[in-house]
């Protein structure tokens, strides 16, 4: 680990001013499972680390008027746990309580989950996020086992880490971003990006800002909502795919759908096919094979990845059943 400066600011003013106008200059350190991990193997560089842990006011889970805030430094493990949170939106509990292992969700935060870089081997083997090498992609080259089905028509074919993002964006959450141009409020599915250049970044975050925090609404329509996850082994392992849905219905007819597909492409993947297939049906064996089918209409092998495709489509129709409280 090459050597860098360290500052803990306890303001967001102050962590503001900290960092830098390029990406690589500074990073943010928040639990720091996977940043530290970036600087070993020197994936990053920075020449300093804001360690943001004692910055006030991004630690809490708190109402306010008719919306939920949880702060960027908030862990996983006590999302999982929050009663607000089992109670209005048990699916985000579950999928943070699945998320890593005990000992990461005891220190990941949810601003971290949201923030961190692709798990694609050959950006972690220092190859790029686009991994090209002599003009061309190293991972239609080479192995592709896990990457991409689906937004892969570009240059990026590495897939969104993030394990709860699915999951906030079919409950509609936005994401708070503070900067030195004020704040902004995204919807979360606008955070993330697909790069299109070794330069660009695959969030919608400037070098200069810093995530503070998600925000849901707590007076929600009544939502059914669902989440399915397929990995090869049930302790800590990172999925192939995962898939949340989210109802409302009037009375056993879907009144709107949400259905979002995690770890099958850059981005956390919104399918506007498979919501479509919902709309104003009943839920039925047959209504989430047809809406699991559109889910994965337009994806793509890149060789050596097609089994992800039947899982992604297992995965929605899974995710649908428990939504509407059928057998998944």
């Amino acid at each position: 680990m090459r050597a860098f400066d360290y500052a803990s600011p306890t303001t967001k003013e102050d962590a503001l001013r900290l960092l830098g106008k390029d990406w690589g200059e500074v990073e943010i350190l928040a639990g720091g499972s996977d940043l530290l991990s970036l600087m070993k193997d020197e994936i990053v560089t920075p020449k300093r680390l804001v360690n943001i842990k004692q910055v006030a006011g991004m630690h809490a889970i708190s109402n306010e008027k008719d919306f939920l805030h949880i702060g960027a430094l908030v862990t996983l493990d006590r999302i999982s746990a929050a009663a607000e949170i089992r109670e209005r939106y048990p699916v985000l509990a579950m999928a943070a309580g699945e998320a890593a292992s005990p000992q990461i969700r005891n220190v990941a935060t949810i601003g971290g989950n949201l923030c961190q870089r692709p798990r694609c081997w050959y950006f972690r083997g220092g190859h790029g996020l686009l991994a090209q090498h002599e003009g061309k992609s190293m991972v239609l080259e080479g192995d592709n086992r896990y990457h991409a089905i689906l937004g892969n028509n570009g240059p990026a074919l590495f897939v969104s880490p993030s394990t709860v993002a699915p999951v906030l964006i079919a409950y509609g959450a936005v994401v708070n971003i503070m900067g030195p141009r004020g704040i902004r409020e995204l919807p979360l599915e606008k955070f993330f990006m697909i790069p299109q250049s070794e330069g660009e970044r695959e969030h919608n975050l400037r070098p200069d800002e810093i995530v503070t925090g998600v925000t849901l609404l707590s007076k929600l329509p009544v939502v059914r909502a669902g989440h399915y996850e397929v990995r090869q082994k049930e302790a800590f392992d990172w999925p192939y795919v995962t898939a949340a849905v989210a109802l409302t219905m009037n009375a056993s007819t879907v009144q709107t759908a949400k259905v979002v597909m995690g770890h099958v492409a850059p981005i956390p993947w919104v399918s506007q096919e498979a919501a479509q297939e919902l709309m104003g049906k009943a839920i039925t064996q047959a209504t989430a094979d047809k809406a699991a089918e559109a889910a994965v209409s337009k994806a793509k092998s890149l060789g050596h990845n097609s089994h992800k495709i039947q899982l992604a489509r297992v995965a929605v129709k899974r995710a649908i059943l428990a939504a509407s409280g059928g057998n998944a």
